[in-house]
């Protein structure tokens, strides 16, 4: 008897054993029958706008998975939805200077690096504007110091409209935002109208960079106005090439009022002037360079006109041209030498990412 209830015990346990060994082993294949693929098929993610992680106030896009999720990202949709586009802003006027605001997709041509290249889209002044004015608050600037700060507080009247924003940089020898980009006219006003004595050194560069980047995560032309003298004196960034480089690569338009130059110019003066020419010229916009306090209120009128004028014209490269160079630009107005068209001349193009790096 004793034997038979040994025999038993033993037969219990060899049982139990076998059932959690059944168990332990059907587990991972219960736990990944709901993510069964196809053969053949590649998980995607749903189909919907991606949230840019750099833009203030941009989050996880309601129709995309959290991070960490479990889905997979197929490397072909992040090429998709990377934007290769390069805008290109552009003012027509005839030869007395008049605007000429009729003009068609049809009516321009482009050529890149002397090649002639197909135009995707042409907007006008519907194209919101995300503007970052540099107000130089160094001591290299004294002279008709009150009349430029209310040229300025009437610029932002005249040229912000609803869907447009500015912000205000102070250059200084620290330069800082001074006020983050606002539609609000009353605060653009109030903070160029606090701006006190004028004193320190100028770190311009710094100043130009930052704003770059600043601009960089939103839409729209994308337009830096730097009121200064143009003198260079303590950024930390003294590189220009690397100022021009970033400017370029985030498709800014820099207008230029250099102002402080009533006296007369000296050699340095004179450098920070080929400087400021370069910067608008190569992007697009324009230098003023006012020798009187009518001639300082023309100069934002001229780029406030120009600004509510222009056509944003749109050119996609192909993937050959993500080469990590600059390329050079010029668009013309087919059939017509009646008109002069400045826009942007050159284009920077980031290397395109490897797949291998998602």
């Amino acid at each position: 008897m004793a034997r038979t209830k040994s025999h038993k015990t033993i037969g219990a346990v060899q049982l139990i054993y076998l059932l959690v060994l059944i168990c332990l082993t059907a587990a991972p294949a219960l736990s990944q029958s709901g993510r069964r693929q196809e053969p053949g098929k590649t998980g995607k993610p749903p189909q919907g706008p991606i949230a840019d992680p750099n833009k203030p106030g941009s989050g996880t896009s309601p129709n995309r998975p959290a991070k960490g999720s479990g889905d997979e990202i197929d490397p072909d949709d992040v090429v998709k939805i990377s934007s290769n586009l390069v805008p290109i802003p552009a003012s027509v006027v005839d030869r007395r200077g008049n605007a000429i605001v009729n003009l068609k997709l049809d009516d321009f041509e482009l050529q890149v690096d002397g090649e002639m290249r197909p135009l995707s889209e042409l907007t006008r002044s519907e194209t919101s504007v995300r503007l970052a004015m540099l107000f130089d608050n160094s001591g290299s600037l004294d002279a008709a110091r009150e009349f430029e700060k209310q040229a300025a507080i009437r610029f932002f009247r005249k040229v912000m409209r609803a869907k447009d924003e500015a912000a205000i940089y102070s250059i200084e020898t620290d330069s800082y935002l001074a006020q983050p980009l606002t539609n609000d006219v009353l605060r653009l006003q109030q903070t160029i109208a606090m701006f006190g004595k004028p004193e320190g050194g100028t770190s311009l560069f710094d100043a130009i960079i930052n704003s770059a980047t600043y601009l960089r995560p939103y839409s729209g032309r994308r337009v830096i106005v730097i009121v200064s003298d143009g003198i260079e004196t303590t950024s930390r960034h003294n590189d220009f090439d690397l100022v021009m480089q970033q400017v370029l690569a985030d498709d800014c338009q820099i207008y230029v009022v250099q102002t402080g130059l009533y006296e007369g110019a000296n050699l340095r003066a004179l450098a920070a002037e080929r400087r400021m020419e370069q910067l608008s010229g190569q992007t697009g916009g324009a230098v003023y360079l006012p020798k009187t306090t009518d001639e300082l209120d023309l100069a934002f009128d001229q780029i406030a006109a120009d600004l509510s004028q222009q056509y944003v014209l749109s050119y996609y490269p192909s993937a050959d041209q993500r080469d990590g160079r600059l390329h050079k630009l010029e668009l013309r107005i087919k059939a017509r030498n009646d008109v002069r068209v400045r826009s942007r001349k050159v284009y920077y193009a980031p290397k395109a990412a490897s797949s291998a790096n998602y």
